[in-house]
């Protein structure tokens, strides 16, 4: 008989004792409300914060608060969850409800990451709560990002765009709604962004207004720099 999460595991590098756990941490609260990985998905992003705070902390002993809580917002950022669960091959695991499936919701960043997330919960139970065997099973996920990450330079997109803009004298970016789609627990937006030096609107999509407008600076910052000029 095939094992079906036997592939998934060996990316994971974690075989679980108990695939209970496993199968609550991958089922989407359309497949299940009650048996969704919404609660897991909770404890999984404290623990995510724990054990990435603790090994910034001891990488880098001389930087303060604010940079410190700058380079964990990068590492647990969705667009870096969803990155690790593309490698893990996750959207193939994940249950959902037939019209989910069907709309590619699995493929959505938000619901990677929750599932990811949900997945740090889930290897926690099995071990008995065991946090040095859960961390030891993160760092295999997250230590080329912890080895290579650099203290300030976590500004986000919208933010150094706003930033460029200041510092050549420019009016500050103009960014506007263009459209909404989706249910309300799955939304998607639309943002445009109107800047100066270019004569196009530059368009940005995301799961709120926020991610959406982020997208968009980063394609404006992208043909900045196209242009030949200096972020």
């Amino acid at each position: 008989m095939i094992d079906k999460y036997a592939p998934l595991e060996k990316s994971l590098g974690y075989a679980f004792g108990n695939r209970d756990y496993l199968i609550r941490a991958l089922t989407h609260r359309s497949a299940s409300v009650k048996q969704s990985n919404e609660r897991y998905e909770f404890l999984g992003d404290s623990l995510l914060s724990v054990v990435i705070s603790r090994h910034l902390f001891d990488k880098f002993p001389d930087c303060d608060e604010g940079l410190l809580s700058r380079m964990r917002s990068q590492l647990v950022k969705e667009d870096t969850l969803a990155e690790i669960a593309l490698g893990f091959n996750l959207s193939e695991f994940i249950i959902t409800g037939k019209g989910e499936r069907k709309n590619g919701s699995t493929r959505r960043n938000s619901v990677l990451a929750d599932a990811v997330e949900a997945l740090i919960c889930a290897i926690y139970f099995d071990t008995g709560s065991d946090l040095v065997k859960l961390d030891s099973v993160m760092m295999s996920w997250f230590g080329p990002m912890l080895e290579s990450i650099v203290p300030g330079t976590q500004k986000d997109p919208k933010s150094r765009l706003q930033e460029y803009m200041q510092g050549h004298g420019h009016a500050l970016p103009e960014y506007e709604t263009f459209n909404v789609t989706g249910a309300e627990n799955s939304q998607v937006f639309t943002v445009t962004c109107r800047v100066v030096l270019f004569d196009e609107l530059f368009t940005g999509t995301g799961t709120s207004r926020r991610r959406a407008e982020q997208d968009a600076a980063s394609k404006v910052l992208a043909r900045i720099v196209a242009n030949g000029k200096r972020k």
